[in-house]
């Protein structure tokens, strides 16, 4: 039998978990990945999370895998989305696009600057600064 996370013990608060996957590098990691999904999911977490590299660098394969857990699954994703190495414009299309495809939830981060860039941030022209 396998129990939810929200099976709880009536003197106690109800677990409350998430997980956080990282998009694949590869299609054999893409597998693995979506094998470790299918395996999560019946324990019914409260949501999940898909990061996205620094700098932004797997940011379209962020956006594949939460849509394919949208489409593909009933769990519950909540996007990540950085303003890194984007103007306004393409971070509201990504936005947009998470709301079309189903996705209602997003972790809005500045995100890490690009390698190289050093320790100090800055925006793309035209985009964000931050998240605020």
């Amino acid at each position: 039998m396998i129990r939810t996370l929200t099976d709880t013990n009536p003197a106690r608060e109800p677990l409350r978990v998430s997980f956080e996957f990282f998009p694949p590098k590869s299609e054999a990691m893409a597998t693995r990945l979506w094998d470790t999904i299918q395996r999560l999911e019946p324990m019914a977490p409260d949501f999940v999370s898909v990061t996205y590299g620094a700098g932004g660098t797997t940011r379209e394969r962020t956006h594949d895998t939460v849509r394919r857990i949208v489409k593909e699954t009933s769990l519950r994703p909540a996007a990540h989305l950085t303003c890194v190495g984007a103007t306004k414009a393409e971070v509201l299309a990504v936005a947009e696009d998470y709301w079309q495809a189903g996705v209602k939830h997003i972790v809005a981060l500045r995100g890490d600057p690009p390698a190289g860039m050093g320790a100090t941030f800055e925006p793309h022209p035209g985009g964000f600064l931050d998240s605020v």
